[in-house]
């Protein structure tokens, strides 16, 4: 038969962190770890499981979602009583750790960018985004907020309507794996850095450095990433 065959469609990929989970549950069943046993350390659990630690704390975060353990902070991570069916681990789209690898991609290019073209308009929406994220600094709600406007008024400072486009696209991946991970892991530290990386990407921006708007937005990044995975602010 002469033509052309279409190929029979190619099944996605698994997330890391959903085989992460899966190896961590067969860990729990294989060790037969019974409900309140604690789980090895991250590093020890990270090395058998041959995972980053980034890798694992997303694992466990969809486990703990998925009611199989409970992550408790500054004392380890605990395995759950079972629940009368089989847990269903969320699919929660990409994982926040990809989530952040795309946002260093094009965020640092995004504030370079905007060094450049940005009207004095702009710079005052970005401004205006750094204050309110100052003035609320202990609404964390609202701090949030003001957190991705911050961004988003940098990506609308470049003129660039698509890019704003995709970032306000990584912002919304910011799924329940996100929202868990930020509750364990953030510390106060890395919010008062988080704030100081701001300013000194705003004022690389507003003296129109493009070198230097790039290198502050890759050192933010790399910050929250490193913080999250466990790396320290």
């Amino acid at each position: 038969m002469n033509g052309f065959q279409p190929q029979a469609a190619r099944q996605p990929e698994p997330r890391m962190y959903r085989v992460v989970a899966e190896r961590i549950q067969e860990l729990i069943r294989e060790q037969h770890l019974a409900p309140g046993a604690r789980l090895p350390a991250e590093r020890e659990l990270a090395a058998s499981l041959r995972v980053s630690r980034a890798s694992l704390r997303e694992g466990l975060i969809a486990l703990e979602l998925g009611g199989v353990v409970e992550v408790r902070g500054g004392s380890g991570v605990y395995v759950c009583e079972p629940a009368a069916s089989p847990a269903a681990l969320p699919e929660a789209g990409p994982g926040p750790f990809e989530v952040l690898s795309a946002r260093g991609v094009i965020e640092t290019e995004v504030a370079a960018m905007a060094a450049k073209n940005a009207s004095p308009a702009a710079l005052d929406a970005i401004d205006a985004a750094l204050r309110e994220m100052e003035r609320s600094h202990e609404d964390r709600s609202s701090n949030e907020l003001a957190d991705r406007e911050f961004h988003l008024a940098i990506a609308r400072a470049t003129g660039n309507t698509a890019l704003v486009g995709v970032i306000d696209y990584l912002w919304r991946q910011r799924s329940s794996l996100w929202h868990r991970l930020k509750e364990h892991y953030r510390t106060e530290e890395l919010r008062m850095s988080t704030l100081l990386d701001h300013r000194t990407i705003f004022a690389a921006i507003a003296a129109r450095d493009a070198s230097g708007a790039r290198k502050a937005m890759r050192i933010h990044l790399a910050r929250v990433t490193r913080t999250f995975a466990g790396g320290g602010a």
